[in-house]
């Protein structure tokens, strides 16, 4: 019989990064039928103390957490770290095997999606310089690189960690640096946490998303995409085939392949475009205005006179400007948008259409179903039986 292996993963389950590549790690378990007892907990740094003197047959840690690294410098078992990748190639540590996730990469495919927006000012909302937020600021260089590659200035705020004690304070500071910034501006944020944290900012200040300020995440956190008005867009990091990668690794070693200092960069997975990039050139401020009231309040059954009183302007001027700017009507654009999310639920499963309809602000389950006719040329059943087997067929290819 094959000899089962304890192994230790040190990682915050707490975190959408680390759940992701632990999930990775299962996958690697699951496809080759390895035999590991896995010894992980919600949150590891709560029995770091005596961590490396522990008897079991190989650790997979996550090394951004320098107290992880500290603690695991004398670990006697097999080890791999995951992580983020360095500009500076002595900031990998020494010895040990590292699966990095590509900061370089992930801003820059951010990045381009902004440019090819039409934007040309963009910023950066990143983290307090700590080393714990090495990561951060790694990303912070990978921005930089890319603007003065450009031949733009970089435009970097850090602002303050999250703190329920200074959350008034720095939300008002977040504020203030939105309005210092030359509109429309691209922001990219370094997590999905971070964007949406200025997302709320924006909404507070009153300032148009997209229209005046595009954020980008990274992390592709539903949590995170739940919490906000506006469906956020985010880079999709490629955390599990960072699992699958490290368990690999640590497979390797533990039949005697012998790997010091292998290093491995994962790209980003790709990036799930949302309303809060899609940022459209030139469109008249009575319909910016209007679009972001719509993308925000869509789902909560509102209708075009509220639409026309927030704007502050006519209902029928208000249709007028609509048909000139994007040739539709604002219940259509209202329609548009509710539409938009409960194709996303029925993606995602886990709700019926009349949870669904109530969700995305449909009277009823049977005027969804009017609506998904005419605009997708079948029923919600339909197009979500269609997804599922596009779903299936891409499985097959991969």
């Amino acid at each position: 019989m094959l000899r089962t292996h304890r192994i230790a993963l040190l990682f915050n389950a707490n975190k959408i990064f680390d759940r992701e590549v632990i999930t990775g790690i299962a996958g690697y378990l699951a496809s080759t039928r390895t035999a590991w007892d896995l010894f992980l907990e919600e949150d590891f740094r709560l029995r770091l103390s005596g961590i490396d003197g522990w008897q079991g047959d190989g650790i997979i840690a996550d090394f951004d957490d320098p107290h992880v690294a500290s603690a695991l410098a004398s670990a006697r078992v097999p080890l791999v770290a995951v992580g983020g990748s360095y500009e500076n190639q002595a900031d990998y540590p020494a010895g040990v095997p590292y699966v990095a996730t590509d900061n370089f990469k992930l801003i820059k495919l951010a990045y381009d999606h902004l440019i090819e927006a039409g934007l040309r000012n963009i910023a950066c909302f990143s983290l307090p310089e700590a080393q714990e937020n090495r990561w951060a600021q790694e990303r912070e260089k990978a921005y930089s690189r890319l603007l003065l590659r450009d031949k733009l200035q970089p435009e970097i705020y850090r602002g303050r960690a999250t703190s329920a004690q200074h959350w008034s304070e720095a939300v008002e500071q977040q504020i203030a640096w939105l309005h210092s910034l030359p509109k429309p501006v691209g922001i990219i944020a370094v997590t999905d946490a971070r964007a949406r944290q200025l997302m709320q900012a924006c909404a507070l200040a009153g300032i148009e998303v997209p229209e005046q300020v595009a954020v980008i995440g990274i992390d592709n956190d539903p949590l995170a995409r739940m919490l906000t008005r506006i469906p956020m867009s985010s880079v999709i990091q490629g955390a599990q085939e960072m699992g699958r990668t490290a368990a690999h690794l640590l497979d390797q070693m533990l039949h005697g392949v012998r790997l010091p200092d292998t290093r491995i960069l994962v790209p980003p997975s790709g990036i799930n475009v949302l309303a809060s990039s899609k940022h459209e050139a030139g469109k008249h401020p009575h319909v910016m205005r209007a679009r972001h009231f719509i993308r925000q309040y869509a789902c909560q059954g509102i209708k075009t006179d509220q639409v026309a009183e927030y704007v502050g302007i006519s209902r029928s001027s208000l249709e007028a400007h609509f048909r000139a700017e994007l040739g539709r009507s604002v219940h259509d654009e209202i329609l548009r948008l509710r539409l938009e999310a409960a194709t996303g639920y029925l993606a995602r499963g886990g709700c019926n259409l009349t949870d669904v309809a109530i969700r995305c602000g449909f009277t009823s389950s049977q005027y969804m179903h009017s609506v998904f006719k005419r605009e997708l040329g079948c029923t919600p059943r339909a197009w979500q039986e269609r997804q599922r087997g596009a779903e299936a067929a891409g499985d097959l290819q991969g």
